[in-house]
């Protein structure tokens, strides 16, 4: 029997999704000035970006990252657990504790890792014993990230409906002797509706379940003083004892944490694998993201109001013109197109009037429903929105 070519194998899968219009590629941004990308020899709106508070190039934040850098250097040198933990790593954690109202935070470098490390502490992998004495009940349109650590994690995975609490109260009572976790976005990331927090949260505390929110895209954006979806919801850590929130997207920085209760982010920090074997963010970053922070939470210039104000503009304009907008209340404002070659060629003849929006198609997406994802910011002006709008009608109305 010949061995499998992997190598063979890859080319074939590449090729099979190139043919179905799937195939994803790169693109390079040369320059940025607030909601503006030159990409080659064209300055474009961009309306795809998570930059929601309009943070990313805040001259205050660039100050903040320079002086670090000049004080503690560029890399943190080692991984939290060696020498990598610096003061300005233990002093955004504890802002961030404070500000989401959980007792600890623990910085992770990405989203992914976050969800990836907590998960596999919190279901057992690190004991080869545990491996399939835990559940993991997950909304069906969960980030891809919080269904790979269930798996990873060697958990039993089941998927309820999207937004459905009975079914996922169903879910959880089919696996009454096993240890339980309830995962969910805060705000879709595609589809930018919010999590039923507090039914979710009831139903954790009746089945004996743990509640764990992946808050990316409500961080910063919802809730009193920005501080997430479960702040919105009126949610305490005794209801929802973990968060997971990044701060690349509101907060305009990059890495990610995850907090709840002292006790649970110890065991993250014992058996995350994706905390315990990987260097730390640069201490300059940590900085920088203590400034956006300080300034998302006060929010004295009125970013939340200004985005707020943007996206009651975006639905109304679009639903004046019939634009097929889905129902969102967040920055994430998708217009289901349904067929991935038109959301491409949508795409593009928005990028031939300006405006750069992304095309979201299968598999990040179910097929069938291919998008255009325009994504809002406080960096937008209101005639760059009217722009939008105009251009979407001129594409979407171009559909044979």
């Amino acid at each position: 029997m010949s061995r499998i070519d992997l190598l063979a194998r890859l080319e074939t899968a590449r090729a099979a999704r190139e043919e179905a219009g799937l195939l994803r590629r790169l693109r390079t941004v040369d320059a940025r000035e607030g909601a503006l990308r030159r990409i080659g020899e064209r300055t474009l709106v961009d309306f795809c970006s998570n930059d929601y508070l309009g943070l990313a190039d805040h001259p205050d934040l660039v100050a903040a990252l320079t002086a670090a850098a000049g004080r503690d250097g560029v890399g943190s040198g080692a991984a939290h657990l060696v020498s990598g933990h610096h003061r300005e790593h233990a002093a955004l954690e504890e802002q961030l504790a404070d500000w989401t109202g959980r007792e600890r935070a623990l910085l992770f470098s990405t989203g992914v890792m976050a969800n990836l490390g907590a998960m596999q502490a919190l279901l057992g992998a690190g004991n080869v014993a545990a491996r399939g004495a835990s559940v993991c009940v997950q909304d069906r349109l969960n980030h891809a990230s919080l269904i790979d650590g269930a798996l990873l994690a060697g958990s039993r995975l089941q998927r309820y409906a999207h937004g459905d609490v009975d079914d996922a109260m169903r879910a959880l009572r089919a696996e009454p002797d096993r240890g339980a976790l309830l995962a969910t976005d805060g705000v879709f990331s595609m589809d930018g509706d919010v999590a039923p927090l507090r039914e979710l949260a009831g139903i954790c505390r009746d089945e004996g379940a743990v509640l764990y929110v992946d808050d990316a895209h409500g961080l910063g954006v919802l809730g009193p003083r920005g501080a997430g979806s479960l702040a919105e919801a009126g949610l305490s850590q005794a209801d929802a004892p973990l968060l997971m929130g990044t701060l690349g997207k509101a907060l305009g920085c990059a890495g990610a944490f995850v907090a709840g209760p002292a006790a649970m982010i110890d065991g993250i920090v014992q058996f995350a694998r994706t905390y315990i074997y990987t260097t730390a963010m640069p201490p300059a970053l940590a900085a920088a993201t203590r400034v956006a922070l300080t300034i998302a939470r006060n929010d004295t210039e009125g970013r939340r109001k200004r985005l707020g104000i943007h996206i009651a503009r975006f639905r109304a304009g679009a639903e004046a013109l019939g634009l097929p907008v889905m129902p969102s209340r967040t920055a994430i404002q998708p217009l289901l197109l349904g067929d991935p070659e038109f959301a491409m060629k949508a795409a593009t003849r928005l990028e031939d009037r300006g405006y750069l929006v992304t095309a979201i198609r299968p598999p990040t997406v179910p097929a069938g429903s291919a998008r255009l994802r325009v994504t809002l910011s406080a960096a937008h002006e209101a005639d760059q929105i009217d722009g939008l709008l105009e251009a979407l009608n001129a594409a979407i109305g171009a559909h044979p």
